[in-house]
């Protein structure tokens, strides 16, 4: 009993730290994108590749995908039916890996570019809450922008 105790805390550990850590690299890269740890976040998926780590683990623990149906929508939702803790965390982990990772392309993108950081802003935000809307803002201000500058 005590193992499954100190089991589900390290679950909740796991998590909580990897929620903390990404929160305050968001907040680095939204409001300090220029700063040294910035651009070092921004250059190389460390961030992913942390997250990855405990993504990997919470895999394995939750007994892996082996029986995982991704093929139809009926199989999609019988994988969330009988999401476990970890699981669940895995599932999380792989949508912070990953929307993060496309912040740090918005972020390089929209500096090979020349687009003002002001501007990028809520689609770094629509990244950070609701992915591809995020995406989808940022083409609008991409697109946007190289209009203007043709028209000029």
């Amino acid at each position: 009993m005590v193992w499954v105790i100190n089991y589900q805390f390290m679950t909740a550990l796991i998590f909580n730290l990897c929620n903390t850590v990404i929160l305050l690299v968001w907040i680095l890269i939204l409001f300090f994108p220029k700063v040294e740890i910035s651009k070092q976040l921004i250059g190389f998926p460390w961030v992913p590749l942390g997250i990855s780590f405990f993504y990997t683990y919470f895999l394995i623990v939750s007994g892996g995908l082996a029986d995982a149906d991704f093929s139809s929508l009926n199989g999609i939702v019988s994988l969330f039916q009988r999401a476990t803790p970890e699981s669940a965390a895995a599932g999380w982990l792989h949508y912070l890996a990953f929307d993060f990772w496309v912040a740090t392309w918005i972020l390089r993108h929209s500096q090979e570019n020349n687009i003002k950081h002001w501007a990028i802003f809520l689609p770094l935000l629509c990244t950070f809450l609701v992915g591809p809307i995020g995406v989808l803002t940022y083409c609008v201000v991409y697109f946007t922008n190289k209009r203007f500058k043709k028209a000029k």
